[in-house]
């Protein structure tokens, strides 16, 4: 599952120990049988890929990126530059069709450390992906002008991208914007049989779009080629070695970045870690994200119950969800509006499952709802895209689910995700349907699978790296920053614990930002590899809906 981002959703609850028991069994097979997985194949042409590398790499580097003013597009301030790197599409012939990626900067603003002292000493560019897959980073500069981020802007070039497929690095697209933003619609949290064949049917002319609007190219973007793409990139900045911030995805990105060049990595924060597992790649990743939406979407409500004198939902969790259960029948029956139907009411609160930021405007939505019987607030945070924002997020999901299909193999016969979805639904509703319907196109997906990269570097190979996580975090659950601390050699893993925002870099925990800080402008990491930070700070109710704490950076990071 992708990031939710503005204005309509994009962007994968019990206690962990049952959770592990649970979905240990979730995604496999019964016994003596065989899960039917397409099984992929590597590519003939895949021995020729490092080769193609380095002629890329080597290309990038002599001509480097001509920054100028950003077209209007990219809606960016002049102080802000933008360019473009050629990398090509397949790297196994280097010297056939190639495309750009755009990129953004702005230089490192080198303020004095202290009145009357000297500079702040240039380090580098600092690359940063958000996530997604199918997230752009060319907002990234920005962040250089909030107080979370100034020392590191005084250090560092901000760089963003758009990767491959996103924006206008050779956009993909697999259906009409118009139809991907049609609203309203339905989100029955147990489906029956006849809903799940209209979806699956869905799914399938889903996969055929992709194939249709992008043709043989489609097999290309994967993480693979992220990865490599992030190679090329180094080299076309002029950077010796690579200073990389990924996010949820970007963290996978990083592994593998660290896995295939080690060599050229100086200073890495991975936030938010998924699981980099290759058994993991995606199909039991988003059974796993399902389960822990569940604990996350409780650590909400219980909060709203918590301040029933702001919100008159009940004073337990339980009641507070049953309102929402009772809201969401309602709209199934009248859409607030005409437009928003149950799955619209759920893509505006599931962004309190990733960020408790969203909580207080979102149980203000619900409490006018039910209280109030007021669908203006919902309407304004629910109703159908502009045209505009349609376009981006139907192309940052075409990107989300190539990539994830290219990159692993996924169940072909739906009789196993209606077996691992219903099991897991039954404890976890909240989420797990409409998790499964948005990658179910993998399972009739067009082209050939990739084999996972098994990420993983030896200890002293790579420089420390810093993971972070928080520990309640759904949309990537903690086992994965375990997993990817395990496998990078020398890394270094912060956690926030008790809290569950999905991204903690710059964010409320000052001692999150001191740790990350300190790693990139002096590259020391925690004395003994790790550090424990308390929570940050509970959101307090706001009077309206447009009352919540919108300034910080990590919100605005989101919402762009």
């Amino acid at each position: 599952m992708r990031i939710p981002r503005r204005p309509a959703p994009r962007f994968v609850l019990v206690p962990a120990a049952a959770g592990s028991l649970l979905l240990g069994c979730l995604g496999a097979a019964p016994a003596g049988a065989q899960p039917s997985y397409l099984s992929p194949s590597p590519a003939p042409s895949a021995a020729r890929e490092p080769a193609g590398v380095g002629t890329s790499v080597a290309r990038a580097a002599a001509r480097g990126i001509t920054f100028g003013t950003c077209p209007a597009a990219e809606q960016m301030p002049r102080s802000v530059k933008c360019g473009t790197v050629e990398v090509p599409l397949d790297y196994a012939h280097p010297d056939g069709e190639r495309i750009s990626l755009t990129v953004s900067r702005i230089a490192a603003t080198g303020v004095p450390a202290k009145a009357g002292g000297k500079r702040t000493k240039r380090q580098g560019a600092l690359l940063f992906n958000p996530g997604g897959p199918g997230g752009s980073g060319m907002y990234f500069p920005l962040l250089g002008a909030y107080p979370e981020w100034k020392k590191l802007a005084a250090a560092y070039d901000f760089v963003g991208w758009a990767p491959r497929g996103v924006g206008r690095s050779a956009p993909l697209s697999c259906q009409d914007p118009k139809e991907y933003a049609k609203a309203p619609d339905t989100s029955p949290v147990l489906p029956d049989d006849a809903y799940k064949r209209a979806r699956l049917a869905r799914a399938e002319a889903y996969a055929k779009g992709c194939a249709k609007r992008s043709g043989a190219k489609l097999r290309h973007y994967t993480s693979l080629n992220n990865a490599r793409d992030l190679e090329v990139l180094r080299a076309a900045l002029g950077e010796q070695d690579l200073n990389f911030m990924g996010a949820s995805y970007g963290t996978y990105l990083g592994g593998l970045y660290a896995t295939l060049f080690p060599g050229h990595v100086r200073r890495m924060v991975l936030d938010s870690a998924v699981n980099p597992d290759p058994e993991q790649i995606w199909y039991r990743n988003n059974l796993d994200q399902s389960f822990a939406f569940e604990q996350r979407w409780s650590d909400f409500t219980d909060w709203v119950a918590r301040h029933d004198d702001a919100y008159h939902l009940g004073t337990s969790g339980t009641a507070v969800r049953a309102a929402y259960d009772k809201v969401r029948a309602r709209l199934a029956q009248h859409p607030a509006g005409g437009t928003v139907g149950p799955a619209q009411l759920q893509a505006t609160f599931l962004k309190a499952a990733y960020y408790d930021d969203y909580w207080a405007s979102r149980a203000e939505v619900l409490s006018r709802l039910v209280v109030g019987k007021d669908d203006k607030p919902l309407l304004k945070l629910a109703a159908p895209p502009s045209a505009a924002a349609a376009k981006e997020d139907e192309n940052g999901t075409a990107v989300y689910t190539a990539v994830e299909c290219n990159d692993a193999a996924w169940p072909t016969d739906f009789a196993t995700w209606d077996r691992d979805n219903t099991r897991l639904a039954s404890v976890a509703p909240f989420e797990t349907w409409d998790n499964a319907w948005m990658n179910l196109p993998c399972a009739s997906w067009p082209v050939p699978r990739q084999r996972p990269l098994d990420i993983g570097v030896r200890p002293g190979v790579l420089p420390p790296t810093l993971i972070l996580a928080a520990e309640r975090d759904a949309a990537t659950p903690y086992d994965g920053a375990l997993e990817l601390r395990r496998r990078l050699g020398g890394a270094a893993l912060v956690t926030e614990r008790g809290a569950g925002t999905h991204g903690i870099a710059g964010g409320a925990n000052d001692c999150v930002n001191a740790a990350v800080d300190t790693y990139l402008l002096t590259g020391r990491v925690p004395a003994d590899g790790t550090l424990d930070c308390a929570p940050h700070k509970e959101p307090k109710p706001a009077k309206t809906a447009e009352g919540q704490d919108a300034g910080r950076a990590r919100t605005a990071l989101r919402e762009r």
